[in-house]
C-alpha cells in the first residue's frame, strides 16, 4: 500500500503516515481480521469496569464497527477486541511515568528533553487511532496525535529503564516509565495490535485513573435503547 499523505509530527524526530489505500480497504481488512479464531482465554480476564465499557461501546455503536483496544491504566493492561466486542488478546503495558488523565497543552510540540517528569501522562479518553510510522521506519499506532502519544512495541535501547523486566513483573507498581506512550510487548503488538489497529483505523479507549469512566465516555452515561 502506498502512502498518499506524509505529515510531520509536531514532536521532532517522528513522522505520521496515512496510507490512502489502507483506508480504502479498511472494511475488508477489518472483516478479514475479525474472522480469525479468537485467542485462547487469557489468564488475566478483563476487569469488570472494562467489561462494562466494552458492552456499552458495542451496544451504542460507539466503536463504529471497528476493532478497538481498551487500555486499563489502573491495572496497566491493554485488551484488544474484535468489532463485535470479542476479546482477542490481553497484555501488560508500560504507561506514562506520571499519574493523571490529561496531557499538558502543547506537549506534542515540545522536544522530549523538555518534558518534565510530572508531565509524562498517558491521557484518558476515546481516541480515533490510525497506523503510523516513526522516523526509524517502525510501524506504530497513533492514539493521540496532538499529544504525540502512540502505542508501539516496547523499546529496550536504554538498558537502565529495564522495560522488559517491568513488563514481566507481577506488580503494576513499576509499569509507569514512559513519556506517555503505551509500550506493548513486541510479540503481542505483532500478533494482536498490528492486525487490529496497525493496518487501518480503529478506536482506542484509555480508561481514566483519577475520575470515573462515565465522566470520560458519554455513551456510558446514556444506556442504548433496547
Amino acid at each position: 500500500m502506498t502512502a498518499s499523505v506524509i505529515s510531520s509530527l509536531p514532536s521532532p524526530g517522528c513522522l505520521r503516515v496515512r496510507a490512502g489505500a489502507a483506508l480504502a480497504v479498511s472494511m475488508l481488512c477489518t472483516a478479514v481480521w475479525a474472522a480469525r479464531p479468537a485467542a485462547a482465554p487469557p489468564s488475566n480476564p478483563v476487569a469488570p469496569e472494562v467489561a462494562h465499557l466494552v458492552k456499552l461501546a458495542v451496544a451504542s455503536h460507539d466503536n463504529r464497527g471497528q476493532a478497538f483496544a481498551v487500555v486499563d491504566k489502573k491495572n496497566a493492561r491493554v485488551h484488544v477486541f474484535a468489532p463485535d466486542g470479542t476479546l482477542r488478546g490481553t497484555s501488560p503495558v508500560l504507561l506514562g511515568l506520571a499519574k493523571g488523565d490529561d496531557s499538558v497543552p502543547g506537549i506534542g510540540e515540545r522536544p522530549m528533553a523538555q518534558i518534565r517528569p510530572h508531565e509524562r501522562t498517558t491521557p484518558a479518553g476515546r481516541f480515533a487511532s490510525e497506523p503510523g510510522v516513526n522516523s526509524n521506519g517502525e510501524d506504530i499506532v497513533w492514539v493521540d496525535y496532538d499529544a504525540a502519544v502512540s502505542m508501539h512495541r516496547v523499546r529496550t535501547a536504554n538498558k537502565a529503564d529495564r522495560r522488559l523486566e517491568r513488563l514481566a513483573t507481577p506488580t503494576i507498581a513499576d509499569n509507569r516509565i514512559s513519556y506517555g506512550c503505551i509500550n506493548v510487548p513486541a510479540a503481542f503488538y505483532d500478533g494482536y495490535v498490528k492486525p487490529a489497529l496497525g493496518r487501518t483505523r480503529g478506536v482506542v479507549y484509555v480508561m481514566p485513573e483519577a475520575e470515573s469512566a462515565e465522566r470520560r465516555f458519554p455513551f456510558m452515561r446514556t444506556p442504548p435503547a433496547s
